[in-house]
């Protein structure tokens, strides 16, 4: 099959949501109808039932929440789909907002019952702001809750979006009797029985025949063509055209815990979702169907596989074909690398692949060799834009509770920080240890897995830090900076990379520090470094 050909079969999109709205429940029943999975698993598990296949660490499984990004992958239809499942929790949003670097569309979930929520807002303002395509997907309709028209009009004002429904709820709650779906012209009647894979379906293109009263009942029948009539005056129509560039939102209805609305929304995404998007990188814009490979590490994860203590780097494939045993360029490093066994996903299970093609996402075993944002590619010097990096909020330090353990804690600490969730400054004065994370609840993550994970047992101290700055002066050997490190040398720590930070505890101390030292840049992010080089190197 051609590159072009193989390109085409790909479908690799994010499903985004606030937490608890049934993101997860939704990738399974994906799975499901693509046979990837026998049975679809529940994520609030108790002991018997099968534990959701994405999340797959223990802590999740524990929590009932996800907290990292899994990718699976599955066929349907002919066609190669890629899903990426994030974390809805907002202390794991920088997970995602990364990972919707790597899609090429996103499926929102939304709850009946709570609408819009803040985290949704959040997510699909990056979505917009990257003209990502969206298909927004209503939850949970078999439980009482809003109506689809005050829904549809709490997506167009909250979340800014222009939608047009492709099929629509015949009732809701308790009187929910099944889907309208506009898209195909049918019906989908509702059992309730989540054991059926595919609900019984009816051909059904004129509304206006009886025969729509024997199926659902004079009442319900009556209420949904009144209801379509104003969602064909109300919304526009259906263009796929205007979907792809981001301004225009298909609506689909359903409840993935039942089963049901699952396929249509599958039928739909597979015929419009888009193929493998071209990226910008530093230099030019990447097509998928160039011949040459390209690529971007968006995630990085330590022990897939506990027992292996292996670190997998995520890497989406932008343009051509990747091969395994082929030598790559790690631009960053100016190495040239071999990959002996490049791994595609399904949850936790891998499977080594000899070739993959743009758009899809292929895991490397990593000594610790890759950090986020780094490219791969056939020789060309050219790194890929967008890749976000965040500035701390909250500070611990960080103690060892098991001195016989501290080369397991050090090990697994610099692990975890690689994968991006956290970052570790290193006190100047003393030599503590500091961890600074964007969400709290990543503390408690971090402390469970260097216990389950590397043996090791750690507790925290606050630390009252307003903001961590990096500090960039114009002239390290000038007698202002040597002045700085000396007034500030309680508050100075160097990150993992060697650089200096400035720990400043209030907003006030910040200013003053940044009027008193003009000739000091401080910055959020870490990132500028990055710049900095490119400038000197260009």
């Amino acid at each position: 099959m051609t590159l072009k050909k193989e390109i085409a079969k790909r479908k690799t999109f994010g499903i985004i949501s606030h937490p608890d709205a049934g993101k997860t429940t939704l990738t399974e029943k994906l799975l499901l109808f693509g046979g990837a999975i026998q049975e679809a698993g529940a994520v609030k598990s108790n002991k018997i039932k099968k534990g959701a296949t994405s999340d797959f660490m223990e802590i999740e499984r524990q929590r009932g929440i996800s907290v990292a990004t899994s990718v699976l992958a599955f066929e349907y239809e002919g066609f190669k789909i890629n899903i990426l499942d994030t974390p809805g929790h907002k202390d794991f949003a920088e997970d995602t907002f990364r990972t919707l670097t790597a899609v090429d569309s996103v499926i929102v979930v939304i709850d009946v019952a709570k609408g819009v929520e803040e985290q949704t807002e959040k997510l699909v303002e990056v979505c917009r702001m990257r003209n990502i395509p969206i298909i927004v997907f209503i939850n949970k309709l078999d439980r009482e809750g809003k109506d689809a028209f005050e829904l549809l009009d709490e997506i167009e004002q909250k979340l800014g979006l222009k939608v047009t429904p492709l099929s629509y709820p015949i009732g809701m709650g308790y009187d929910f009797k099944g889907i309208y779906n506009i898209w195909e012209k049918n019906i989908n009647l509702f059992s309730g029985d989540s054991r059926k894979n595919i609900e019984e379906t009816i051909e059904f293109e004129d509304l206006n025949n009886p025969e729509l009263e024997k199926l659902i009942g004079s009442k319900a029948s009556e209420t949904l063509r009144e209801e379509l009539e104003i969602v064909t005056e109300v919304y526009p129509d259906f263009e796929r055209e205007a979907y792809l560039e981001g301004s225009l939102q298909p609506v689909f209805f359903g409840s993935a815990l039942n089963n049901f609305g699952v396929r249509e929304l599958l039928d739909c995404f597979i015929e419009i979702a888009p193929s493998p998007r071209p990226k910008e990188s530093d230099t030019r814009l990447v097509k998928p169907e160039e011949t040459n490979f390209s690529g971007f590490v968006f995630k990085i994860h330590a022990n897939m596989d506990p027992k292996h203590r292996d670190r997998l780097a995520f890497v989406k494939i932008v343009s051509g074909t990747f091969e395994r045993n082929t030598a790559y360029l790690h631009v960053r490093n100016g190495k040239k690398m071999k990959f002996s066994s490049p791994n595609a996903f399904f949850a936790e299970k891998k499977q080594i692949v000899d070739i993959s093609y743009a758009g899809d996402i292929v895991g490397l075993h990593d000594t610790g060799n890759f950090k986020i944002g780094d490219t791969l590619t056939e020789g060309e010097e050219m790194r890929y834009k967008g890749i976000p990096s965040f500035s701390p909020e909250h500070f611990k330090y960080i103690n060892n509770a098991d001195p016989m353990k501290s080369k397991q804690l050090e090990k697994g600490i610099d692990q975890l920080m690689d994968e991006g969730v956290a970052q570790l400054f290193t006190l100047e004065l003393n030599g503590r240890k500091v961890i600074g994370t964007v969400g709290a609840l990543q503390f408690e993550v971090i402390q469970y897995r260097l216990e389950h994970e590397y043996g090791a047992k750690c507790y925290y101290e606050n630390l009252n830090v307003h903001k961590a700055c990096w500090v960039d002066p114009e002239d390290p050997k000038s007698e202002a900076f040597a002045d700085f490190k000396r007034v500030k040398a309680k508050f100075l720590a160097k990150d993992k990379r060697g650089q200096l930070v400035f720990f400043a505890d209030s907003a006030f101390t910040l200013q003053m520090t940044q009027s008193k030292y003009p000739t000091i840049k401080f910055h959020f992010v870490s990132e500028f470094e990055r710049s900095k080089k490119a400038k000197t190197s260009h």
